[in-house]
């Protein structure tokens, strides 16, 4: 099985976990360069560009891994492929937060393309919570998602002129979300393809440290009513 990459492990006990997932058919390597940003923006963060655990099946692969196969895949049978690969995807998370001694809380799955499809859907299954943050980029559910961990904050962010995954499942997916009452952003980027960007990682960094979570400003508000009592 491919490796992990660990690129960032910060002195003492880590404050969070940032957890990346490459696209099918590629590898941990290519997410380093958006690793490396992040490392930059949270010193205390443990860091790791997490290898899919299957090879690519497609000819002249190479190493290139996959969490499922897109070889005959179909609206229909997308939703089984993902479910039937998401207890492996839970136990990688799981056991990269034993590693680093994180909680669920303390960690954010950055996914790219199948990267972000296998994380936004493990916010769809009825474990405990695995998150406190959630980004696609140039990702999508299967179908529509039907329900929103209540303690987990979902960044989308997907290029206008994606020619692999269409924009418009970011925007029906927000649009899903928002109906169910979820914290989120959905950011759709014109003239950018199916890529991570520059301006998709610049806007990545934005979101993460300057969006607070609805959990967090909910209890402060808790905490000044009880307070002022």
């Amino acid at each position: 099985m491919a490796e992990h990459l660990v690129v960032q492990t910060p002195e003492g006990a880590p404050g969070q976990l940032i957890l990346l997932f490459h696209g099918v058919g590629s590898t941990p390597q290519a997410m380093v360069p958006l690793a490396r940003q992040l490392a930059d923006q949270f010193p205390a963060a443990a860091i790791v560009a997490v290898a899919a655990p299957d090879p690519h099946d497609a000819a002249g692969a190479g190493a290139g891994r996959q969490w499922f196969s897109v070889r005959g895949i179909t609206e229909e049978n997308r939703a089984g492929r993902i479910a039937a690969a998401m207890p492996r995807f839970v136990e990688t998370v799981g056991a990269l937060q034993r590693d680093t001694g994180t909680t669920p809380a303390q960690t954010a799955l950055i996914g790219f393309s199948q990267g972000a499809i296998m994380a936004l859907e493990s916010t769809q299954t009825p474990a405990p919570l695995l998150a406190g943050r959630v980004v696609s980029l140039a990702g999508r559910f299967a179908h529509l998602p039907q329900r929103v961990p209540p303690e987990t904050t979902l960044h989308f962010i997907h290029g206008k002129d994606d020619p692999v995954i269409d924009y418009r499942h970011t925007v029906d997916a927000a649009e899903q979300l928002v109906r169910l009452g979820g914290d989120l952003t959905a950011d759709v980027l014109p003239g950018l393809g199916h890529t991570v960007a520059p301006a998709m990682t610049e806007l990545l960094v934005r979101r993460l440290t300057t969006h607070v979570p609805r959990r967090l400003w909910e209890q402060a508000m808790r905490d000044a009513a009880a307070g002022g009592l």
